[in-house]
């Protein structure tokens, strides 16, 4: 059995995988990012790249346990933002110009989107919430601010 420390980061890290790997995407490759962002989005390159720093700060709040409720909540901000203006939108309805014969590629992409997203926003609710363990930076500053006392 784990200890609640070592819980504690496997699940920060585990869920920090996705915000940290979007961002880099978002950074380094995001082609396909800009070829599926919405007509009104302006600047595709400089907003996706501008989200992959945010998806950075936010994943590395969360690995790191430094700041985790602030980092939860710029993530909770972002993640309702793009659900409620793209996913949402893009189960509704289906952007003209798409084959037929790839159309279901989009549909499953949408609804498989607005679902992860969702549980993303639960998962960043509850680390509003909560206390993270030894193995944090969080957790090492207050023994640093402890010790000096």
């Amino acid at each position: 059995m784990l200890s609640r420390d070592v819980n504690d980061l496997l699940f920060r890290v585990l869920v920090s995988t996705i915000f940290l790997g979007l961002g880099m995407e978002h950074i380094f490759s995001d082609e396909l990012i800009q070829f599926l962002m919405p007509h009104w989005v302006p600047f595709a390159r400089l907003a996706s790249i501008g989200v992959g720093v945010l998806l950075l700060i936010g994943g590395s709040s969360i690995a790191l346990g430094f700041h985790l409720r602030a980092g939860a909540f710029l993530l909770i901000g972002f993640l309702t933002v793009v659900t409620a203006s793209v996913h949402l939108p893009g189960v509704l309805h289906r952007p003209e110009g798409i084959p037929e014969h790839w159309a279901w590629v989009w549909d499953i992409m949408q609804r498989t989107n607005l679902v992860k997203n969702t549980c993303l926003i639960g998962v960043c609710i509850h680390l509003t919430r909560h206390r993270v363990g030894r193995y944090s930076l969080d957790a090492r500053r207050g023994r640093l601010a402890g010790d000096s006392a």
